[in-house]
């Protein structure tokens, strides 16, 4: 597996990206494609599922980047038909060491009425009391993914066909989940009732397509259509089209609102909204909310480059490129050893000395996690000969783990956990540093009401610790819901 680089350490990373095709020739240079676009979402691992009528399921399972596993002929070759799906990751939280090939997506599994391949993003709060249960009853797990309760469910469930025999599964799960599955005919597309993770459905010619995201569409040439309503299942064959279907019992929206601080690509579509756009309106929000006097604002590369724009808009203060970040340092660039890991973010990001000398620099970046890396940015920036360094969040302090796919430090490890703002300026040793509020992200977003306490239209737990479904697994080992006092 590749080694993870220092830089990535002090990130929040989405778990998973899903997509899937029908009705289309060699399907899997679709998904190749659409995975390729949702790279961003998994780096660890991936894979792809296909059907054919004469050669059946095939698969192909591989460690690293899409690009460097699924553009040969030689892995192609082997994934024929018109019906595919494919998985990008990283670790769930519920992975016990290293990923193994065995835990990587997309699942498969043998049923009375024909296989089904099954690829999840998102977490199952309850996966490790369904387990549990299911070894007790005599099934035998290969992985250590949550996902595959999904399959355990489903071949124990007597219902007479598989997109019922999912309903019936996902029923059991709690947690979030978007799910894209395949059976020889049909393409399936579940959103759990909430709609914590995204997905779309777009049509390539006379092809449907599931995507995590929109930008995976366009990479294929599919136009967009619209998003899976959360609570719904599209049941989807290359001779009938869509039907849809709402099998769970309807629930507040409670969409992950940091897909549109960081997750999802800023050339993305999220609730009929541009997501560079919104990320731009936070900037803007960032400014009124926290202005100081400053020559530059320079964004923290790359996922703070809308925001940055956005603060410079409205605060009027120039907007530069103070901080380069290498575009070719890939995550298997050389083993890191401990010289290396001293070099730190040098590796991946360098000051723009020239530009910064003598001057009052705004640094946006899009979260605080554990402060290793703004730190480290910090000292670049001060090396550099700059005059004062204040920093700018476009997210709340992250002060709560998420349990519904997002790979998050444990709580004690989180800097706003255990530190106030101003504790945490002084820790980062910064001139300032501001985060937006979450009324101010709300406000970003759309919601121009801001957040409503008694029901925020989305999730927003990792910033308020307020969790729309219980992590009972978390729970059972001891975790601490937020209580009344803080």
């Amino acid at each position: 597996m590749p080694p993870a680089h220092p830089f990535d350490d002090d990130k929040l990373r989405e778990e998973c990206g899903v997509f899937g095709v029908v009705g289309v020739t060699d399907a899997a240079n679709f998904v190749a494609l659409g995975l390729h676009a949702l790279q961003h979402r998994g780096q660890e691992a991936g894979g792809i599922v296909t059907y054919d009528a004469e050669h059946g399921f095939n698969s192909a399972r591989r460690f690293g980047y899409v690009r460097d596993n699924f553009t040969s002929s030689s892995v192609m070759d082997t994934l024929p038909g018109a019906l595919g799906i494919g998985h990008v990751r990283y670790s769930t939280a519920g992975s016990k060491g290293p990923t193994q090939i065995r835990d990587v997506q997309p699942f498969f599994g043998e049923f009375s009425m024909g296989g089904a391949a099954i690829a999840h993003n998102g977490n199952i709060t309850n996966a490790e009391a369904l387990r549990r249960e299911l070894i007790e009853r005599g099934s035998i797990f290969q992985s250590s993914s949550d996902s595959e309760c999904i399959i355990h469910l489903m071949a124990r469930s007597l219902q007479r066909n598989i997109p019922e025999r999912m309903e019936d599964a996902l029923r059991r799960v709690e947690g979030a989940f978007s799910v894209v599955a395949m059976t020889r005919t049909k393409l399936i597309g579940v959103r759990d009732p909430m709609g914590v993770r995204p997905l779309v459905l777009g049509q390539l010619g006379d092809g449907w397509v599931l995507s995590s995201e929109t930008c995976a569409l366009d990479i294929i040439g599919a136009e967009f259509l619209r998003e899976i309503a959360p609570g719904e299942m599209v049941v989807i064959t290359a001779e009938k089209g869509v039907e849809s279907l709402f099998p769970f019992r309807p629930q507040p929206s409670k969409f992950c609102v940091f897909e549109h601080v960081y997750f999802s690509r800023p050339d993305s579509i999220l609730g009929g909204r541009s997501v560079y756009e919104t990320r731009e309106n936070i900037g803007r929000e960032l400014a009124k909310e926290a202005p100081v006097e400053a020559d530059l604002v320079c964004p923290v590369p790359d996922s703070g480059t809308p925001a940055a724009i956005g603060y410079s808009l409205e605060s009027g203060i120039p907007y530069a490129m103070g901080i380069i970040r290498n575009q070719y340092m890939g995550r298997t660039f050389i083993e890191p050893t401990e010289q290396i890991r001293n070099m730190g973010v040098r590796l991946k990001l360098n000051v723009n000395r020239a530009l910064i000398r003598g001057k009052r620099v705004i640094l946006v970046d899009d979260s605080v996690v554990r402060g290793t890396t703004s730190r480290k940015i910090k000292e670049m920036i001060l090396d550099a000969g700059a005059k004062e360094v204040h920093f700018r969040i476009a997210s709340p302090p992250t002060a709560w783990p998420c349990f519904y796919g997002v790979d998050t430090p444990q709580r004690e490890k989180l800097l706003a956990a255990t530190m106030s703002e101003d504790e945490m300026r002084e820790h980062l040793a910064v001139d300032s540093l501001k985060f937006i509020s979450l009324e101010g992200l709300y406000r970003a977003v759309g919601e121009a009401q801001g957040r409503d306490a008694k029901c925020p239209q989305y999730c927003d737990a990792c910033f308020s610790g307020e969790y729309p479904v219980a992590p009972s697994d978390q729970i059972h080992k001891g975790f601490q819901l937020k209580t009344a006092a803080e």
